[in-house]
C-alpha cells in the first residue's frame, strides 16, 4: 500500500489539511448524466441527496449541469448558469458550511459560481482545453482546481484513444499543465487522470494498475470511477448494478495513494476508507503475495 502523502488546501482562506482519503458525492441536475439514479430534478429530491451526503460523511460535494457522458448533448452557458444557480442556492440553504466543488470546463460559469455563490473547487474534466480562459480565471479566484486529463470533447473523445504509452502519455501532459498552473500562480491543483474520458476499457485498467506513478505529480490525486463503463463493461451488468465493482475498484486506488475519491454511493465509499486505513495503519501491503504465500511466476 502507498504511503498516504498529506497535502492542504486553501478554500478562501480557510487552510484544510487532507489527512486520510477524501469523499466526494456527486450530484447531477441534468436530466441525461450515464447514471439515472444520481440525476435531480426537484427540490425536495435535491434537500434529501444533500443531507443524505452529509450524514453518510461526504466531505465535498460536487455539482454538475452539463453532462459529460459519451456522445452527450451539449448545453449552452447560459442553460448550464440557471441550473447551477438553483441547485448551488439549495444546497448552500441546507448545508452553508459543506465544501462545494462544481464540475464545469467553462471559464465564465466557474467565476459566477464562485463568486456569487461561494464554490470552493472547481473541477474541469477538460483540464483547461475546452476555453481557454479558465487557467487565467482560477489564477485570479484563487481557488483549487481539479485537472482532469481528456482529449477531444465529450462528442469525440471516443475516437482519441491512440496512445503511445497511456499512463506515461497521460502523467507527462498533466505535468506540463500542472507547470504552466504553477507558473500562473495557482498554488492547489488535484490531478485526476481521467478514468474513462478519451481512454478504452483496457486503458482505464492500465492506468489504475499503475496509478501510483502519479504521486510524481506532487498532488493531491483524485479518482472517479464511479459505476462507469470500465466497470460494468467487464462485469456485463448495467450502471445501476455496478456498486460492488465500484467499490473494489476504488478501494484498489486508495491502496494506491488516492487521495479523493469522486462517487455517486457516499456511504460505500466512506465504508471503503475506513476499511482501507485500518489497513494502512498495520503497515504496507504487497500487491504481488497473498496471505497463504502465492507469489506470481517470474516472466
Amino acid at each position: 500500500m502507498q504511503p498516504f502523502k498529506t497535502y492542504t488546501l486553501n478554500l478562501k482562506g480557510r487552510l484544510v489539511t487532507i489527512d486520510r482519503p477524501w469523499v466526494m458525492g456527486i450530484i447531477n441536475v441534468t436530466p441525461d448524466s450515464f447514471y439515472r439514479g444520481s440525476r435531480i430534478a426537484d427540490e425536495q429530491a435535491l434537500v434529501y441527496r444533500t443531507r443524505a451526503m452529509i450524514a453518510d460523511g461526504a466531505d465535498v460535494i460536487d455539482v454538475g449541469a452539463c453532462s459529460t457522458r459519451p456522445g452527450s448533448e451539449q448545453v449552452d452557458a447560459q442553460q448550464e448558469m440557471e441550473r447551477l444557480q438553483w441547485a448551488l442556492g439549495i444546497i448552500r440553504r441546507v448545508a452553508p458550511e459543506v465544501v462545494l466543488s462544481v464540475d464545469t470546463y467553462r471559464a465564465a460559469v466557474a467565476r459566477r459560481c464562485v463568486v456569487e455563490w461561494g464554490a470552493n473547487i472547481i473541477n474541469d474534466i477538460s483540464g483547461g482545453t475546452l476555453d481557454e480562459d479558465m487557467f487565467d480565471t482560477i489564477a485570479g479566484l484563487h481557488v483549487p482546481y481539479v485537472l482532469m486529463h481528456m482529449r477531444g470533447t465529450p462528442q469525440t473523445m471516443s475516437s482519441m484513444t491512440d496512445y503511445q504509452d497511456v499512463t506515461t502519455d497521460v502523467l507527462q501532459w498533466m505535468a506540463r499543465r500542472i507547470d504552466k498552473l504553477h507558473q500562473m500562480g495557482v498554488a492547489d491543483v488535484i490531478a485526476d487522470p481521467g478514468f474513462g474520458f478519451a481512454k478504452t476499457v483496457e486503458q482505464n485498467y492500465e492506468l489504475l494498475a499503475r496509478l501510483n506513478a502519479f504521486q510524481a505529480l506532487n498532488a493531491p490525486l483524485l479518482v472517479g470511477v464511479s459505476r462507469k463503463r470500465m466497470i460494468y463493461t467487464p462485469l456485463d451488468c448495467t450502471a445501476d448494478e455496478a456498486l460492488n465493482g465500484t467499490t473494489v475498484v476504488n478501494t484498489i486506488a486508495l491502496l494506491q495513494g488516492a487521495h479523493i475519491l469522486r462517487v455517486h454511493d457516499v456511504k460505500a465509499a466512506v465504508q471503503a476508507v475506513k476499511l482501507t486505513m485500518m489497513v494502512h495503519e498495520h503497515g504496507a501491503i504487497d500487491m504481488n503475495q497473498s496471505i497463504i504465500g502465492y507469489k506470481p511466476i517470474a516472466k
